[in-house]
């Protein structure tokens, strides 16, 4: 599968993220001691700085915190997709992604739509998660 956009720089914190999202699932970092859950990825629980903690499945529904919408092509990559939009996705259970909105026209995104996790397989190692307006058709 030829992918000509950047691909996720995977380390020992993010591994098991994107080895969930292989299988379709969101998974995030969840504290075993606070029980909150966090994004970006890391050996420490960022709100009681406990190192005890699981990849807890994420419920994959969540709102429009911001977004911006790049009509000018940064990577070749991107120069089909332009304009395309980068959104900043606030998960209902608190953290939030930067990911991306498909399946309507960037002109119809608005601040707290409600969003749900899509799965992207772009080759046949790498899934992104996105995400899409909730109730929509996939």
């Amino acid at each position: 599968m030829s992918y000509d956009k950047p691909l996720p720089v995977i380390s020992e914190y993010n591994r098991p993220f994107w080895e969930y999202a292989h299988k379709h699932e969101l998974r995030l970092q969840r504290c075993l001691s606070c029980h909150r859950a966090w994004f970006p990825f890391g050996p420490v629980c960022p709100h009681c700085f406990s190192e005890s903690f699981e990849w807890d499945r994420m419920s994959g529904r969540g709102k429009v915190a911001s977004w911006v919408v790049f009509h000018k092509v940064y990577h070749p990559g991107f120069a089909k997709d332009a304009p395309y939009n980068v959104t900043l996705v606030e998960l209902e259970e608190g953290p939030r992604l930067i990911s991306a909105i498909v399946g309507i026209p960037n002109d119809q995104i608005r601040m707290n739509m409600p969003l749900e996790v899509v799965f992207d397989d772009v080759t046949d190692e790498v899934t992104l998660p996105k995400f899409k307006p909730a109730n929509a058709a996939r």
